[in-house]
């Protein structure tokens, strides 16, 4: 009985590290984003090259990704949880440096490769982790790990637009946050669970090429690839697309923004009980019906409570997909990393692509309905939801 209760405090530990790890992410994240208005105006660039300029992150994590299952076979998820927490540190520290002390759009770029570059290792990893403890504890849990990333982000969000009122200049903000995101997952670290090592992956460098060839795998990855697309349209375009599209003043738009996320994070929270109940076939088809009705009223709602309705019910919808497909892709513990790593880099093309994608659209259709894309590319998305079903089924 003691050796049991010493297992399960270990776990309960693990939990609680992995916690503190997403939402370290999420604050490492949102903590840049907040000040990119006052850093384009101390770089003294257009939007166009700003949007050039924030490729940078996407380039970074798009080449992490792929190597992220490697890192972990070889190193455990442990290790490359902080240390990629060390490069996003670094990245954030830099580009902060590049932006408020040199002015110089090269050095913050160099920043910002870096910053996604540690987040691209530190994002499957700590998935992978979250994967073992859901495992461990034997009931779903992901999409709570997920919330605390979003709750990351409020946090983050939150001490940027404080900084920025209060006057604090990028680079001392931006440094200071760099300190907590190395130092936080260090930390947390001793706390997470060891990382399974199956025997097919110690004795095959290969694991994550053959990933790449299992029709399962990459069909969660085209799911996992439309909810990334139905998140971040929101993230990027919906306070753009409420201000021009109803022609309302920012702070409505910001505001609808805000209940997105805020569904979004409640439905993170009470997810898992519905994923434990019905299956995740069931649910995530119904997350995405709802997340379509939620576009669809945002587009269409005309009058201003309804469109609100439309961006919660959008956040609810968005909730689970991305979650669920990453305890899809960890399901076998012994090629959980190379499978992850697989899900992962076909979901983050959503975010290099979707932004100039809709971009483009919204200059010929204008922005509100350019939104109308996620609900389309939600019909043909789910006849890959299947695929998610527990590996065992």
């Amino acid at each position: 009985m003691a050796v049991e209760t010493r297992a399960r405090s270990g776990v309960l530990r693990a939990r609680n590290a992995v916690a503190i790890v997403f939402a370290l992410n999420g604050f490492a994240m949102a903590s840049w984003m907040s000040r990119i208005p006052e850093a384009r105006d101390a770089l003294s660039v257009t939007p166009g090259e700003l949007g050039r300029m924030l490729l940078a992150i996407s380039a970074g994590s798009l080449l992490a990704l792929p190597l992220s299952g490697t890192a972990v076979h070889r190193f455990g998820a442990r290790a490359v949880i902080t240390g990629g927490a060390v490069v996003t540190a670094a990245g954030l520290a830099l580009s902060g440096t590049g932006s408020g002390v040199f002015g110089s759009v090269w050095v913050t770029a160099a920043g910002l490769f870096a910053f996604g570059l540690g987040t691209g290792l530190w994002d499957v990893s700590m998935n992978i982790d979250g994967a073992a403890v859901e495992r461990e504890i034997g009931r779903t849990i992901m999409p709570r790990f997920h919330a605390g990333f979003s709750f990351g982000t409020v946090i983050g969000a939150g001490v940027g637009a404080a900084c920025a009122g209060l006057g604090v200049p990028v680079v001392v903000h931006l440094i200071a946050a760099a300190v907590l995101v190395a130092v936080g997952p260090a930390l947390a670290a001793p706390s997470l669970l060891p990382a399974h090592d199956g025997e097919e992956e110690k004795s095959s460098s290969g694991a994550v090429l053959r990933a790449w060839a299992e029709p399962r795998t990459l069909l969660v990855g085209l799911m996992v690839l439309a909810m990334a697309l139905t998140e971040g349209t929101a993230n990027d375009w919906l306070g753009v697309a409420l201000v021009d599209g109803y022609d309302l003043p920012p702070w409505l738009g910001a505001a609808g923004f805000a209940v997105f996320l805020s569904a979004m994070t409640a439905g993170r929270m009470v997810g898992t009980i519905l994923l434990d109940r019905f299956g995740r076939t069931k649910v995530l088809w119904s997350t995405m019906a709802t997340a379509a009705v939620g576009v669809l009223l945002v587009v269409h709602g005309t009058w201003l409570p309804l469109v609100f309705l439309g961006a919660a019910i959008w956040g609810l919808g968005a909730s689970l997909g991305f979650p669920v497909g990453m305890s899809a892709a960890a399901d076998d513990p012994t090629r959980a990393a190379a499978r992850v790593s697989v899900v992962s880099t076909i979901g983050y093309t959503a975010f290099l692509a979707g932004p100039p994608l809709l971009g483009y659209l919204a200059d010929h259709v204008g922005t509100l309905h350019a939104l109308l894309l996620v609900a389309v590319l939600l019909i043909p998305s789910a006849l890959a939801v299947p695929a998610a079903r527990p590996a065992s089924s």
